[in-house]
């Protein structure tokens, strides 16, 4: 995972932690303990992602044995190979974002790294300080739906790909790209559509 990609996931989750009543109001202390806790909370996702891939593949190993005592079930060690296959790119998914996670103090000591703490603030400074003016675009590329009726995960989302596009001078694809990776990792599949189709919008506005 680069640097902007985990500060862009650091940023959603820390939004999620502030009460989506319309209007942001903190001071920079304040986001510094949301940050914390956002990173914390990053961490232990990912710890739960781990363990899971474990059962995963304890399920997938038994399965390997079982099918081995079974003769002429060939069929069964192509689903087996498919299951091991997911649950190893799972597994090193999580374990990439984990490990950089971890590190997270190296980075921010390092001189050749992007400063992500200050690249979170930013960005959700920029939400917070302009929240009606971003979802009133937003509402405009939504056709015949308003942004507040959707789950705050997706309305977070598009808030930061607005940000990306508007604010950081982020590329427009690269901005669409991110934003549905968050929505693949924390969305929902009608939640994943919808965003896409609002990101198509913003891209030809």
């Amino acid at each position: 995972m680069h640097n902007r990609s985990l500060s862009r996931e650091l940023s959603l989750i820390s939004l999620g932690l502030i009460k989506d009543k319309g209007d942001f109001k903190l001071n920079k202390f304040q986001i510094e303990e949301i940050f914390e806790s956002a990173l914390d909370s990053l961490i232990n996702h990912c710890r739960e992602e781990l363990d899971n891939c474990e059962s995963d593949l304890e399920n997938a190993s038994q399965k390997i044995l079982d099918s081995e005592l079974q003769e002429g079930l060939d069929s069964s060690y192509s689903n087996v190979r498919d299951e091991l296959k997911k649950s190893l790119t799972k597994i090193e998914t999580v374990m990439n974002t984990l490990s950089i996670t971890l590190d997270f103090p190296k980075l921010i000591v390092s001189s050749g790294q992007i400063d992500i703490r200050e690249d979170v603030n930013q960005r959700i400074f920029n939400i917070i300080n302009n929240l009606n003016s971003i979802d009133s675009k937003i509402d405009q590329a939504i056709d015949g739906w308003r942004l507040k009726r959707l789950p705050r995960i997706d309305r977070d989302i598009l808030r930061l790909a607005y940000v990306d596009i508007n604010f950081l001078n982020t590329p427009v694809a690269v901005a669409c790209d991110e934003a549905v990776n968050l929505a693949n990792k924390y969305s929902d599949l009608q939640g994943r559509k919808f965003i896409n189709g609002v990101l198509r919008r913003l891209q030809t506005s």
